[in-house]
């Protein structure tokens, strides 16, 4: 039996960004279909927050196209992206310091409807998507009162609130203690597997445990594509960023 490739639910062709004369992203295209994780990494500087930015529509392109689900979205602003289904995290986790990690989720879930709905409801909803990150004992805490770790778990179920089918993952593990990495991890591993995932990261294990596909960004253009193992034992990508002492796909 023969399996149905998935639809491509987002789209990014020959994406330019330039500031000046500084050029951030340099004719850069990526597709990522339902369901699929997708990598990207690449040194400080190559232009992979931008791209983010330009995805969910916090920043627009000089030049090119952004697709989802086949419609242009390009010139969208940020909040109609959102509501359309692309949700993203940041590499700062971003939080209502003020509101409870309840609050939080609840507020996510009125946005992603856009309409005022019950109370009861908002909150029995927000408890389950907490609950699923393993945050249930701490929904009625601030965000100040938590630790960095849980800061980050809570902004993302702050994103799963809003419903996304692409989910954009900005260094999900930057500032994390090493001794609360795992709960991001476990939580990556968790995710719902409907949804389209883009993950950028300069922990390599990280984007190598998760992504089907890994694009290598340099200078702001796509320097290498392939699987995990193809970048892992590709001489020029260790060469360029990985290291000559990289194992990964050995």
């Amino acid at each position: 039996m023969v399996t149905a490739t998935p639809p491509i639910c987002l789209e990014l062709s020959h994406i330019y960004k330039s500031f000046g004369r500084h050029k951030v992203l340099v004719d850069f295209s990526l597709t990522i279909r339902e369901r699929e994780i997708v990598g990207i990494v690449g040194p400080n500087g190559a232009g992979k927050t931008t791209l983010f930015n330009i995805t969910a529509g916090q920043a627009k392109p000089t030049n090119g196209t952004v697709r989802y689900k086949g419609q242009d979205i390009t010139q969208w602003p940020a909040h109609r992206i959102c509501r359309a289904g692309i949700g993203r995290t940041f590499q700062i986790a971003r939080c209502f310091p003020e509101m409870t990690a309840i609050e939080n989720v609840m507020m996510a879930l009125w946005f992603g409807k856009a309409t005022p709905v019950p109370s009861a409801l908002s909150l029995d909803e927000a408890m389950e998507l907490l609950t699923k990150l393993k945050l249930a004992d701490i929904a009625h805490k601030t965000i100040p009162e938590l630790p960095y770790g849980r800061q980050r778990l809570v902004e993302l179920a702050i994103t799963l609130g809003l419903k996304p089918e692409v989910l954009l993952l900005d260094e999900p593990a930057a500032g994390v203690p090493g001794a609360e990495s795992h709960i991001i991890l476990d939580a990556i591993d968790a995710l719902p597997k409907s949804i389209g995932v883009l993950i950028i990261d300069h922990d390599m294990d990280l984007v190598f445990r998760f992504a089907e596909r890994i694009t290598v960004l340099v200078r702001g253009a796509v320097f290498a594509e392939g699987s995990p193992k193809e970048i892992g034992g590709n001489a020029d990508v260790r060469a360029v960023y990985l290291g000559q002492a990289t194992t990964h796909g050995s």
